[in-house]
């Protein structure tokens, strides 16, 4: 009676994976994703042309986010019953995420003697396709003269499939094929002078999650990956963004002819 018993279990469990085979092959992709090329020329036919940096010393500076206008929303529908209807679910970095970054990066910056205040800009100030003109705003409302703008770009892969039977998990009777993931994000941050409109450099961080889970949990894993993620990148970008701080500084000595740099009476390069 026990051997039937077995055989058919294991019957029971050929067919759920021949069954897991013939539907399987089956792969899903969100992507998130923020330009800061998209969001400073907005029309791509216009073009500025960068003008000589007027850097007064000390330099108030802002930090803000690129605002997005594509990209998957996060949803609350689980991948297997998205993926069923046809739609893609994606994570999106979140506002408390985003202050975290920011304050990471005002950090780094305020090190720097040269540096006199450091503006985070709330997300709402920049808008979508705003242009420099939405920049010119944002210096008029906080006075910065260098801002520094943070872009995004994360996707976040899933296959379901042959491949994914390597993955099991057994509960109780039944064996339950995994779902590969795989989340590759990027950071990346660019220094604008204002007033000229220059790139005076920038630092980028990537990062890449893999990991697997079960149909039933996979939206609650792919919202883990998406913030390690995020964590992940922002701390390499952080690291890059150090080194070409204190690089941009010597090239600023180099290149006189490149950047003006001005030092009004009385300042002398100390922090009050």
């Amino acid at each position: 009676m026990a051997r039937k018993s077995r055989s058919g279990l294991c019957s029971g469990v050929v067919s759920f994976l021949l069954l897991s085979l013939t539907l399987g092959g089956c792969a899903n992709t969100a992507r998130n994703v923020t330009s800061a090329a998209d969001f400073l020329y907005p029309t791509r036919e216009e073009t500025t042309v960068p003008g000589t940096p007027a850097l007064t010393l000390p330099l108030n500076v802002g930090v803000a986010f690129v605002p997005g206008n594509s990209g998957f929303a996060p949803s609350r529908m689980p991948v297997f019953v998205a993926r069923a209807v046809g739609r893609s679910r994606g994570s999106m970095i979140t506002e408390k995420q985003k202050v975290e970054l920011m304050q990471s990066v005002a950090d780094r910056f305020n090190k720097y003697p040269f540096v006199r205040e450091i503006a985070i800009i709330p997300s709402d100030y920049l808008k979508p396709n705003g242009g420099f003109d939405n920049i010119d705003q944002i210096r008029a409302m906080y006075g910065v003269d260098v801002i520094v703008l943070i872009s995004y770009d994360q996707t976040q892969f899933s296959d379901q499939g042959a491949l994914s039977l390597t993955y099991l998990t057994i509960v109780g009777a039944y064996v339950v094929p995994g779902e590969k993931n795989e989340t590759e994000t990027m950071l990346d941050t660019i220094v604008l002078d204002i007033g000229s409109r220059k790139m005076l450099f920038r630092a980028s961080g990537t990062s890449q999650v893999k990991g697997i889970s079960t149909l039933v949990n996979q939206s609650q894993v792919l919202r883990a990956d998406s913030e390690q993620g995020f964590r992940r990148a922002a701390d390499n970008m952080i690291e890059n963004l150090d080194l070409n701080l204190a690089a941009f500084r010597e090239k600023i000595k180099e290149r006189p002819a490149e950047y003006s740099v001005i030092r009004p009476d009385g300042y002398t390069g100390e922090r009050k």
